[in-house]
């Protein structure tokens, strides 16, 4: 796999990419580079998607998953620098949103600002018991620009999420759990292994399956019932005519484990 400067890209087992951001010495705080090489991974998972079946998003080190915006970078910059660095950030968020491959966040410390908002854009979230979160964006002046306001609500409600945004002010992972946006506290020496079990579990599911069912959630979250209804019958319906369909019928009335490669 390519080698990247602020993030490394691997495959720990068959079908899973396991992507750590690796800036342990500054809490692994996004600069300008850290953003064009997620925007370019995950601008290939876009664009093949076939290639994996689920990914895992972590940090390096034991004490942050990602501190937020790099601001030592920050210090000193003008407007039009800021802003040309925000829309590296933008359009980073928007490719991991739009990644049709499941995606899990895997928390292995603090997340603040940015960096939860990077957590917010998996599909769900795993974090070690010593994780924090906070976005404290309103603190310095700004807000949330990389889906904080509009990812959080749908993960934690309207009321809770204003509560958040508002204040600036940091929570725990069992909140962050009570109030729906953590899916599993795991220990700090587990949580790599159990999300990267979970992977398995997904990798091993049909892959037209797991990205029709993503982009069918997705999609129904934006829209009425109706509307939504009608969009799941043509994501159902794009999967009857698969091998895998096939596959996975006939590996059940066998009693065998189905094979399934994704056509």
């Amino acid at each position: 796999m390519k080698t990247y400067q602020t993030v490394t890209v691997e495959s720990p087992q068959d079908h899973t990419v396991l992507v750590t951001l690796n800036r342990p010495e500054v809490a692994n705080a996004m600069n300008t580079q850290m953003g064009l090489d997620l925007l370019e991974i995950f601008d290939g998972f876009c664009a093949a998607p076939n290639r994996q079946r689920c990914i895992v998003l972590t940090g390096a080190g034991g004490k942050a998953f990602c501190a937020g915006g790099d601001l030592k970078q920050r210090n000193g910059m003008t407007d039009e620098q800021w802003q040309d660095q925000h829309l590296i950030f933008e359009r980073m968020v928007r490719a991991v949103i739009g990644c049709p491959v499941p995606v899990i966040a895997a928390v292995n410390g603090a997340a603040y600002a940015g960096g939860l908002e990077i957590a917010l854009c998996a599909d769900f979230i795993y974090a070690a018991e010593h994780a924090r979160f906070a976005l404290t964006e309103v603190t310095l002046g700004i807000m949330p620009g990389a889906g904080g306001t509009q990812n959080l609500p749908r993960a934690v409600g309207a009321r809770r999420a204003k509560e958040i945004l508002l204040t600036g002010r940091p929570f725990s992972v069992q909140q962050a759990y009570d109030w729906g946006m953590v899916n599993r506290i795991c220990k700090p020496d587990t949580l790599l292994a159990e999300a990267l079990e979970t992977a398995a579990v997904i990798a091993n599911n049909a892959p037209i399956s797991t990205r029709q069912i993503k982009q069918s959630v997705a999609m129904g979250l934006n829209v009425d019932l109706p509307t939504g209804m009608m969009f799941e019958i043509e994501a159902y319906n794009r999967m009857v005519p698969t091998e895998d369909r096939r596959e996975g019928i006939r590996a059940f009335n066998e009693k065998r484990k189905p094979i399934y490669r994704g056509r």
